[in-house]
């Protein structure tokens, strides 16, 4: 089983256009949108959602009223100022942190799992799709990211199937990490801009790091010929293949507000481009096109 995680350097390069398309064209795949905190895959593939699951990450507070005494010493304490003579008042303030329950000299408070969002199996247009909803202003969209890719595997396992088609979250940080480690191929959507070069650089050393392999599509590539140029003459001095040069089009614009990939509409100028950068990725990780 092959897993190809799409990612960018920054959100709005056409890697959720991209990733869709390519979802589209693979005969036999799972689907998994990375991008806890701000997902959008389901919109345009038409899922409709056969499973929720709660997920649950750090800890937060639980106050019992019959014993806490409103000593306020809890909210001497608390730098965050969630906490008020043993209220939660600020809950979103409040990091987790435990030193309300530590030093509680009644022990009235008591520290709890916390749920931070949800993950749902959907079922789409284009095949089964793993994504989840980060809750607002809650951190660790990392173990998130790591949640949703264990589900896919085990369903990709248990239904036989080859390949698993990954729309990463943009950028180097926490949960672009989690959607990059032990991938089989890193492809990298950027745009030919000066910051899609800084975008494109940071992006291949942390890939790099990890040890995988990595292509680079480059998305609206007429835009700027002259910067498109750079960033291949900039990938051959790296040995980092460009598998795919996708022209500016409307056509993207057009797709997205039908709720389709671009390869569904029956006009398009992209076509042949998509299906090239398709089968070069199927021959790199030999598997049916």
């Amino acid at each position: 089983m092959k897993e190809l995680v799409i990612v960018s350097g920054k959100g709005g390069t056409g890697k959720t256009s991209i990733s869709a398309a390519l979802a589209f064209l693979a005969p036999q795949k799972v689907l998994v949108d990375c991008d806890v905190d701000a997902a959008n895959f389901h919109l345009i593939s038409g899922a409709a959602i056969c499973e929720t699951h709660a997920f649950t990450a750090g800890f937060q507070p639980h106050i019992e009223e019959k014993v806490c005494t409103r000593c306020s010493k809890c909210t001497d304490l608390c730098r965050f100022e969630a906490i008020t003579a043993g209220v939660i008042t600020t809950p979103l303030n409040c990091e987790g942190c435990g030193v309300c329950a530590f030093n509680c000299p009644e022990h009235a408070i008591s520290m709890q799992e916390k749920q931070a969002g949800h993950w749902f199996v959907s079922d789409t247009r284009l095949g089964c799709l793993i994504h989840a909803e980060l809750g607002l202003s809650v951190e660790n969209s990392g173990k998130l990211v790591s949640k949703v890719r264990q589900e896919a595997k085990k369903i990709a396992e248990s239904r036989h199937l080859p390949l698993i088609i990954t729309d990463g979250p943009p950028g180097i940080g926490c949960p672009a990490i989690a959607a990059l480690s032990g991938a089989s191929l890193a492809l990298a959507v950027v745009e030919p801009s000066v910051s899609g070069m800084h975008d494109l650089a940071r992006l291949a050393d942390l890939v790099a790091h990890f040890q995988l392999p990595m292509a680079v599509c480059i998305n609206k590539s007429t835009l700027h010929p002259k910067n498109t140029r750079q960033m291949i003459t900039w990938c051959q001095s790296k040995d980092i293949p460009v598998f795919g040069q996708i022209p500016y089009s409307n056509a993207f614009r057009s797709a997205v507000l039908s709720g389709k990939t671009v390869l569904e509409l029956p006009e398009n100028d992209v076509k042949d481009e998509l299906t090239k950068l398709w089968q070069t990725l199927a021959s790199q990780l030999n598997i049916q096109r």
